[in-house]
C-alpha cells in the first residue's frame, strides 16, 4: 500500500528539513496509529519539508521516499532503556536559563543567532511558534520544564503523539553537548508512548548519554508529570561528531 504525507515548515530542526523528533512521532503512527507499542524510525536522509513524501507500507513496517529517495524506515522495536531518575522539579526550572538554546553563535552557520540550530520546532528559541524545549545541565543529565499548550490538542484534549516524540529529540543531543561533546544529526529514534498527557499540562523532559560506539552516541530520554508518571520514553541515536 502506498500514501503520502507532507511536514509543513513550521515543523523543521535544520532549517531546510523537518525536525527528527516530529517527523519520527508522525512517521510512527503509519504503523502503529494507536501508538499501543514501541516503534524505531531510522532517518535516511534530511526530511523535505512542503513537499509530498511517499508512504510505502510493508506488513507491519514502511518506508518513506521522495522522488526514489529513501528518506525514512518504521518498524516495531523492543525498546530497552534503563531510566534516569527524574531530576527534581525545581532544580529544573532554576537551570532552565543556561539552556544552549539561550547561548549565541554555537552553530558556524548563524552567527550571532540564538542555539544550535535557532528555529528548531523543538529547541530553536526564535522559532515563532515552537515546542520550546530548551533543555539545561541538571547533575549528569540534562532537563527542561516544558510549557505544553491547549492549542495543540487532539480533539480528545490530549497531547499528539508527535509532540511527545518531538520533546525527546534535541534534549539527547544537548545531553552529549554539555559533556563538550558535539554530535551530528538525529539518525534513529526509537521511543514508547505509556500514556499521553493533557494538552496544556506543564511536563518535565530529560535526556541522558548512554553510550557511544564508534559514530553512534546513544542517549536516552523520558518525560514526566510534576507527579513524577512517566509518559513516554526513548532511544535517540545521533551520527559522527563535530568538534
Amino acid at each position: 500500500m502506498t500514501d503520502t504525507i507532507i511536514i509543513p515548515n513550521r515543523f523543521r530542526g535544520p532549517p531546510n528539513s523537518g525536525n527528527g523528533g516530529y517527523v519520527g512521532g508522525l512517521f510512527s503512527l503509519i504503523v502503529d496509529p494507536f501508538s499501543r507499542n514501541e516503534t524505531e524510525v531510522t532517518l535516511r536522509a534530511p526530511v523535505p519539508l512542503d513537499k509530498p513524501l511517499t508512504v510505502t507500507r510493508s506488513g507491519s513496517s514502511a518506508s518513506i521516499t521522495e522522488n526514489g529517495t529513501l528518506i525514512a524506515e518504521v518498524k516495531p522495536t523492543t525498546l530497552e532503556l534503563e531510566l534516569a531518575s527524574m531530576p527534581q522539579w525545581d532544580l529544573v526550572s532554576a537551570a532552565a536559563t543556561s539552556s544552549l538554546s539561550f547561548t549565541e553563535s554555537i552553530h558556524d552557520q548563524f552567527p550571532g543567532r540564538l542555539g544550535l540550530h535557532p528555529t528548531c520546532f523543538c529547541c530553536g528559541a526564535e522559532h515563532e511558534d515552537g515546542a520550546r524545549v530548551f533543555a539545561a545541565p541538571v547533575g549528569k543529565l540534562v532537563a527542561a520544564i516544558w510549557q505544553t499548550s491547549i492549542d495543540w490538542a487532539s480533539e480528545d484534549g490530549l497531547l499528539p503523539i508527535e509532540y511527545l516524540w518531538t520533546a525527546m529529540d534535541c534534549p539527547g543531543q544537548f545531553a552529549y553537548m554539555a559533556m563538550g561533546i558535539r554530535t551530528g544529526m538525529l539518525g534513529r529514534i526509537s521511543a514508547k508512548v505509556h500514556k499521553r498527557p493533557m494538552a496544556g499540562e506543564p511536563l518535565l523532559v530529560s535526556a541522558w548519554p548512554i553510550q557511544v560506539d564508534g559514530k553512534k552516541h546513544f542517549a536516552g530520554a523520558a518525560i514526566f508529570d510534576a507527579s513524577g508518571r512517566l509518559y513516554s520514553e526513548a532511544v535517540t541515536v545521533w551520527i559522527g561528531r563535530r568538534d
